[in-house]
């Protein structure tokens, strides 16, 4: 296991700061997924400590050691591509032993690598199969377990489920996890969906213009988003966002779905009309809008609503479940003091 330190790490591309002024750890054996939407920086940021590019400012440390100048290959750091990179000529086993053939490793020790690893991520019984008769899900297994053979303490993995289906991406997930914990490895895992950072992640770097927006435990990022950002990217469905009113038009508050209820219309201007019903089973996420230009306001409601589009309905919440934000800058205010449930002004 090893601890890995980013500290002011900057890549400039053509005078555009990619990754702007990034400072980060991730402690021995932890999972640290670096979420974001596409473009934030998160990627180049994972290329920068894998050594695939080179930074225009700042270090990154691996258990004490400045590695920010190094070549890739003296890192001792695997890696899992989006794309698998397989050998398509290759069998299943000489792909998962490629990296120890060039390293020099001796036979015997590859031939019990192999073994063990191929048993550990399911494989045992396709090795002498070439990548064209893997499915999605087994072709993914052999850039894991390719990473994994290698022994290295760090694992470095960008987007490496975004090819799969939903139901592939979620056995995938439970795996990953798994395995990580399992052997101990440190990773850092790129992804844009934060289904997979939430489930996955020991610690969350959310992502934004090259920048940190927020860093902390999935518990931290949806319990205290510490931006209109971090609140409408972590969750979902997105935090809801109401205009405050009265005395205080500088503030904007969030409402979770869960946390919002379903009341009988008051007949004034706060009520709001249905728009839209999902039923997903256990369930149902009611949209409504307030008015035809305003944003629609997503409530979570278990089991099937007995709401009905073009009704109108008053919204409901426990001022406790609010979190309060500065209109221009963004960033978190505190809390509303705990009083009566109130609804949109």
């Amino acid at each position: 296991m090893s601890r890995i330190e980013v500290e002011h790490l900057v890549k400039d591309f053509g005078g555009r700061a990619a990754v702007n002024d990034v400072s980060f750890s991730v402690e021995r054996g932890a999972l640290c997924v670096l979420l974001g939407p596409s473009g934030c920086g998160k990627s180049t940021t994972l290329r920068l400590i894998a050594g695939l590019e080179e930074p225009t400012a700042g270090r990154i440390v691996i258990d004490g050691r400045d590695i920010t100048h190094l070549p890739s290959k003296d890192r001792r750091i695997a890696m899992v591509f989006q794309s698998y990179a397989l050998f398509p000529h290759l069998t299943v086993a000489q792909n998962i032993v490629f990296g120890l053939e060039v390293r020099g490793v001796a036979r015997a020790e590859r031939d019990a690598r192999l073994g063990k690893v191929a048993a550990l991520v399911g494989l045992s019984e396709y090795l002498t199969r070439k990548p064209g008769q893997l499915s999605g899900g087994q072709r993914q297994r052999v850039a894991l377990a390719r990473a994994i053979v290698s022994e290295q303490p760090v694992c470095l993995m960008d987007e490496p489920l975004s090819n799969l289906d939903a139901k592939l991406r979620q056995e995938m997930r439970v795996e990953i996890r798994a395995l990580q914990q399992r052997l101990g490895m440190t990773m850092i895992y790129v992804t844009h969906d934060q289904v997979e950072a939430m489930t996955m992640a020991d610690q969350v770097i959310l992502m934004k213009d090259g920048a940190i927006e927020q860093a902390g435990s999935p518990v931290d990022l949806y319990q205290a988003p510490a931006t209109v950002f971090a609140a409408r990217f972590v969750g979902a469905p997105p935090m809801n966002l109401i205009a405050a009113a009265g005395p205080e038009p500088s503030v904007v508050t969030g409402v979770r779905a869960e946390d919002m209820r379903l009341a009988p219309p008051t007949g004034n201007g706060a009520d709001a009309e249905v728009t839209s019903i999902e039923y997903l089973g256990a369930d149902t996420i009611v949209g409504l809008r307030r008015s035809d230009d305003g944003d629609a306001i997503l409530v979570r409601v278990p089991g099937r609503a007995s709401a009905r589009i073009g009704e109108r309905a008053a919204l409901a919440w426990d001022p406790a479940h609010e979190h309060r934000f500065d209109r221009a800058s963004g960033r978190r205010l505190s809390a509303f003091p705990p009083s009566t449930d109130r609804s949109p002004a």
